[in-house]
């Protein structure tokens, strides 16, 4: 009896661990290039693909989009927005997309994907948000729990690749 509730234990614990790391593995195995984001509140940015090389930059921003545009073993060349390009060990980075608001003056979003659409509130350059979708010139964003539609143009993290 007690060897089956150890096994319980054990196959749920392998389920959970293999789920996280599924969604890790699919975020990273991608065809470059590709969006991610940052996946927690701190991640070093080094100048080579190993905990060898010296950290070039630490990020202080979750959900921070970046685009991965190579691969070397578990680590990932980046770019952020400023145009940096460093290595991010593969786990420190999440498939969720991400949206940076960029350009001059606030972003103004809206109820739907049109520029006469209600305009719900404002968002200053350098929020960041989850990307949910896009549709021509809009994209859907969600910010601290509050949706709406920005001009793409005025987003880092939703350009073709």
């Amino acid at each position: 009896m007690k060897l089956l509730r150890i096994l319980g234990v054990f196959a749920l614990v392998l389920t959970v661990w293999t789920g996280v790391a599924h969604d890790t593995a699919y975020a990273q195995n991608r065809e470059v290039p590709y969006w991610a984001t940052l996946r927690f509140d701190e991640v070093n940015m080094r100048k080579g693909p190993s905990e060898n090389y010296p950290i070039d930059w630490v990020y202080k921003r979750k959900g921070l989009p970046v685009q991965v545009i190579r691969l070397r073993e578990s680590w990932r060349l980046v770019q952020d927005p400023d145009g940096t390009q460093g290595w991010i060990a593969s786990s420190q980075l999440s498939p969720k997309l991400g949206a940076l608001i960029i350009g001059d003056g606030v972003a103004e979003l809206r109820a739907e994907a049109s520029a006469t659409s209600a305009l719900l509130w404002k968002a200053q350059p350098g929020v960041v948000g989850e990307l949910l979708r896009c549709s021509d010139s809009f994209c859907e964003i969600d910010i601290a729990g509050k949706t709406g539609w920005v001009l793409a143009t005025r987003i880092w993290g939703a350009g073709e690749m």
